[in-house]
């Protein structure tokens, strides 16, 4: 499965973007699909990530302001951040991947977006 996210862009404090990654094939047999995210110097990061059945989890960072949420009809995850902070700039990746005692781990990576948060 190949992976392409969108979405990304300028966007002011405190306003909201949608990323979405596209599947190149289906995702409904996928364990589960995440979004990472990579701050200019910093290491990458998850953002959120959700499983087959749609249990998601989330980032202290982010929570209360990003959804997470996955079309398997039409091969899409999506990641709806609200209340953006300038601290949320960076480059956003979506990735397949699987749980293992609760935790996260990716498996392949798509092409990252770039979001930019203005002050």
């Amino acid at each position: 499965v190949q992976l392409q996210a969108s979405g990304g862009g300028l966007v002011q404090a405190g306003g909201s973007l949608r990323l979405s990654c596209a599947a190149s094939g289906s995702i409904s047999s996928v364990n589960a699909m995440g979004w990472y995210r990579q701050a200019p110097g910093k290491q990458r990061e998850l953002v959120a990530a959700i499983s087959s059945g749609g249990n998601a989890n989330y980032a202290d960072f982010v929570k209360g302001r990003f959804t997470i949420s996955r079309d398997n009809a039409q091969n899409t995850v999506y990641l709806q951040m609200n209340s953006l902070k300038a601290e949320d700039t960076a480059v956003y990746y979506c990735s397949t991947g699987y749980y293992s005692w609760g935790v996260f781990h990716p498996t392949s990576w798509g092409q990252g977006t770039l979001v930019t948060v203005s002050s």
